[in-house]
């Protein structure tokens, strides 16, 4: 699914099920150790997929452990990011020559619980969810810019190791599968640096995203350079 709003260079591995092979490599276990077996489901077939998808690039698996807030610690050279929900399982990898960094998320293709739209979308956002699903009432937007900011953080954060609220990225959803996001922080915010293999500190994104078998999917890939103008 998520491999069709991703670019060639993405190597994609997925799950609809937790497969009985799946086993944790050494040290992984200390990440989920008092998690809820759910948690330890989603975590042990999503670092299974990660996995998968190195074998794909042609490197050999190794454990995927945590490093700052929590993002995966991948292999020299490696960009890459996974996702979880009810049902779904997936990671997407590429080597950093190809793209310098990549988003992505999954979630049921269902209404937010109540309350949540109004605390993760800016008015803007939501005026034009609003019109939205004037027009299209068949998708749920609000899930959907959910999920595109959660690309947006996973995509942002190796680029610049710096924290991404939801009011930081005012999104513009297309009805053509598309989407922008533009980064509401100033040039001059103080913070860490942009990572290596980067110039600078990325203004905006364009992402895809799809609907399909009651899920929504969202995929963000930096393919040049990250603050090329988003238009």
């Amino acid at each position: 699914m998520i491999e069709k709003i991703l670019p060639p260079q993405a190597a994609v591995v997925e799950a609809l099920s937790d497969p009985v092979d799946a086993a944790l490599f050494p040290g992984e276990e200390e990440l989920i150790r008092n998690s809820v077996e759910s948690r330890r489901k989603e975590f042990i077939t999503a670092r299974w997929c990660a996995r998968r998808a190195l074998g794909a690039l042609g490197l050999a698996p190794v454990p995927i452990l945590k490093g700052e807030r929590g993002a995966p610690i991948w292999p020299a050279g490696v960009v890459g990011s996974m996702t979880h929900c009810a049902g779904y399982r997936a990671a997407a990898v590429a080597r950093r020559e190809d793209l310098l960094s990549v988003g992505i998320d999954a979630e049921p293709h269902e209404p937010l619980p109540d309350g949540v739209h109004e605390t993760i979308a800016l008015p803007t956002e939501q005026q034009r969810a609003r019109e939205l699903c004037r027009a299209a009432p068949e998708i749920c937007w609000d899930r959907l810019l959910f999920s595109a900011k959660e690309s947006v953080y996973k995509v942002w954060f190796p680029l610049t190791h710096r924290w991404l609220g939801f009011e930081q990225a005012d999104i513009v959803l297309h009805p053509n599968g598309t989407f922008t996001a533009e980064l509401l922080i100033p040039a001059t915010e103080p913070g860490p640096g942009p990572a290596a293999g980067t110039t600078s500190t990325p203004r905006g994104f364009r992402g895809r995203w799809l609907v399909a078998d009651g899920l929504v999917a969202t995929a963000i890939a930096v393919e040049n350079e990250p603050d090329t103008p988003i238009g």
